[in-house]
């Protein structure tokens, strides 16, 4: 393992902790106060910067994320309520959904609140605010390399209905700033099923500043409104009251990213405060997906004043919900007993 600038054995480890988890590992805790009490969470530490918490309560989804001591993640005025406060109907999702670096939108409605073949459907779907079962949170060693892991079962029903299964790992070796989310949707019911999919991350300051600089795979560019100017997309500026959100689909992707046949977005601060601002460097934060299934690229570009949010969504679909999704005949099916396979990971360097 590397560590602190120089490569360790296991034992050569062991030997200078008492235990491991001084420096790197995983914990759990609950939140216990105003809306958010009862909520399940796990602190992961790679050693090497790298800090980010696992929402247990809420598809395993990832809220808070720091690297050396400054937050790179954005997090909503809601704070980590519980998700029992949901409420499916239309834009209601916004009144408890998190932020923070992943939200999960799905797993068979994403986008606008629309209704499908006589069913309503709520913004962005049920999936953010699922909690998980069957979880697993360990750290654990692979000859000279250690580990830290969460992962359980997600699961969207309905009787009648629905019942798509997800399975998530979150991963992190120690001493990298790198985190792997492998997801396995799964159809258990016995009727061909809607799937849709979208990988909200979000991005906040300091990272997000007038100066960040962000590069896209994209050859092609389309504003989600026709009114909308491309100019500026992948720019970003001060805070501005009054701003309106800016979404734009990103087309025909280049799978060029670090030698893998992967896609990915960069983010670029060329001044980000180290363990709060008594030190700067120049910080990249990398998303990167596998686009045999994620095909799509989202962006939601939102500077206002009180929100200063970027979006980065990978998905399997766009954003104007399951109906017109269906009415353009791009609607994902997932038949029955059919997995689906997505492998994402967020690198800092």
């Amino acid at each position: 393992m590397k560590l602190y600038g120089k490569n360790w054995t296991r034992r050569e480890l062991e030997a200078r902790f008492g235990s491991v988890e001084n420096t790197i590992g995983i914990k759990r805790y609950q939140l216990s106060e105003g809306p958010e009490a009862g909520v399940q969470m796990a602190q992961i530490r790679t050693g090497n910067g790298l800090t980010y918490h696992v929402n247990l309560s809420r598809a395993l989804d990832i809220e808070l994320t720091e690297f050396c001591g400054t937050p790179i993640s954005w997090h909503s005025v809601n704070g980590n309520i519980h998700p029992a406060y949901y409420d499916d109907k239309g834009l209601e999702w916004l009144r408890t959904a998190t932020g923070g670096l992943l939200m999960t939108c799905g797993l068979t409605q994403v986008g606008s609140p629309c209704t499908d073949q006589g069913e309503s459907l709520g913004l962005h779907g049920r999936a953010h605010h699922l909690p998980a079962r069957r979880i697993a949170t360990e750290g654990y060693w692979e000859n000279d390399d250690y580990f830290v892991r969460v992962s359980g079962v997600i699961q969207e029903t309905k009787v009648f209905s629905e019942n798509i299964r997800l399975i998530r790992e979150v991963k992190s070796k120690a001493g990298e700033n790198r985190i792997i989310i492998q997801d396995t949707v799964e159809n258990l019911g016995f009727s061909t099923m809607p799937h849709m999919i979208l990988y909200h991350f979000n991005f906040g300051f300091p990272l997000m500043d007038k100066d960040t600089k962000i590069v896209f795979p994209s050859k092609k560019v389309i504003p989600r409104e026709d009114d909308l100017p491309i100019e500026g997309f992948d720019l970003w500026q001060d805070p501005e009251v009054g701003y309106q959100e800016r979404v734009y689909y990103h087309t025909d992707l280049e799978k060029k990213c670090g030698g893998s046949e992967m896609a990915c977005v960069e983010i670029t601060s060329p001044r980000f405060p180290i363990h709060g601002g008594s030190g700067f460097a120049p910080v990249t934060v990398r998303i990167k997906w596998d686009t045999s299934l994620l095909d799509r690229l989202i962006q939601w570009k939102m500077p206002a004043a009180g929100v200063y949010v970027l979006g980065i969504e990978p998905a399997n679909c766009y954003v104007a919900g399951r109906a017109a999704e269906r009415e353009r005949g791009t609607l994902q099916m997932i038949e029955p007993g059919e997995k689906r396979r997505y492998h994402l990971e967020i690198e800092i360097f």
